[in-house]
């Protein structure tokens, strides 16, 4: 019998946002018969992983358990022990693992539970709060999202200026719920100086999401006081002194919002690992970009995404792409 994987995707999904520098793992145990016994999600760095938790809710339940984890369990100690000693101390007979752990320092897991009898099965499967996490260690950086909505023709704003709003309701709540999600958010200090954002992830009657992101302002032009100010919030010279720091204090999931010029610094840059492409179905004929100037020559040279996910959000449609 081959377990409900949603269990365990659905626990990590929900400490996205709350465990980096590690990973948003889920995992969820089931009886002989398939039936749940317990799921668990990785705690903020230094806290239990995702497989302790459900472990420990189990109790004398998890001897001859089948565990499902959204991630390889880990073979090394680090702040905590490692995962796979404590699934052959619990008695679990069955583990099966959708991602398979890139980091050197902890992989392994799985090859440990083989040695000691447990059966320890890789079934691929794309997890997609790993993503950003994934990416972060296979470049050695905070994962990069670069945000933005548009209009059908590619305008951020109108000729005026005005840009508030291009996207309706559903997609600007989409917009939040992504937030809540992630380690920090970057903005440069135009569109800190122009619109005086807050940054910060709502619900629809405007209160506050549990989880809120970082809050980073690029540039060197001073911010007067405003959301910003009122709410706290970082500011760097330069996104490589910005994405830098970030990584160096435990962040791995980053979405930069804009404007224009700091959209253009990462793409040139070479560090966009995804894009989140808001686009209503309006047509402006003229106003500013997303960037400000080319990126390359020719069509050949452009940075090439690939499509990953396709929303209708309301009147307006998400297309969201990745390297």
């Amino acid at each position: 019998m081959f377990p409900d994987v949603e269990q365990a995707l659905r626990a990590g999904d929900s400490v996205r946002g709350t465990t980096s520098p590690n990973p948003p793992v889920g995992c969820a145990l089931f009886g002989p018969g398939g039936e749940l016994i317990s799921t668990g999600a990785t705690s903020p760095a230094g806290g239990p992983h995702a497989e302790i938790h459900a472990l420990r809710r189990a109790g004398d339940k998890a001897r001859g358990a089948t565990l499902v984890v959204t991630l390889e369990p880990c073979n090394h100690t680090g702040r905590t022990g490692p995962c796979s000693e404590a699934l052959v101390a619990a008695g679990v007979s069955r583990v099966i693992y959708l991602t398979a752990d890139p980091n050197p320092q902890a992989a392994g897991g799985a090859e440990y539970l083989r040695e000691h009898g447990i059966a320890a099965e890789y079934v691929p499967t794309r997890v997609e709060a790993l993503q950003p996490w994934l990416a972060s260690v296979r470049h050695g950086r905070v994962s990069v999202t670069a945000k933005f909505a548009a209009t059908a023709d590619g305008f951020t704003a109108a000729p005026d200026g005005s840009s508030q709003w291009i996207t309706g309701d559903e997609a600007r709540q989409h917009v939040h719920a992504d937030r809540a999600g992630r380690d920090a958010i970057l903005i440069g200090t135009g569109t800190a100086l122009a619109d005086n954002p807050s940054l910060t992830a709502r619900h629809p009657d405007g209160t506050l999401m549990p989880r809120q992101p970082r809050r980073v302002v690029v540039g060197a032009r001073e911010v007067p006081e405003g959301n910003l100010t009122r709410l706290g919030f970082e500011q760097y010279a330069t996104p490589e002194e910005a994405l830098d720091t970030l990584w160096a204090t435990g962040a791995r999931d980053v979405l930069v919002e804009g404007g224009a010029g700091l959209l253009t610094s990462v793409f040139a840059l070479g560090v966009v690992d995804r894009v989140q492409a808001y686009l209503a179905p309006m047509v402006l004929g003229g106003g500013r970009g997303v960037v400000t100037r080319a990126l390359a020559p020719t069509l050949a040279a452009a940075p090439r995404f690939q499509l990953s996910g396709l929303h209708r959000l309301g009147q307006d449609v998400l297309m969201e792409m990745e390297r």
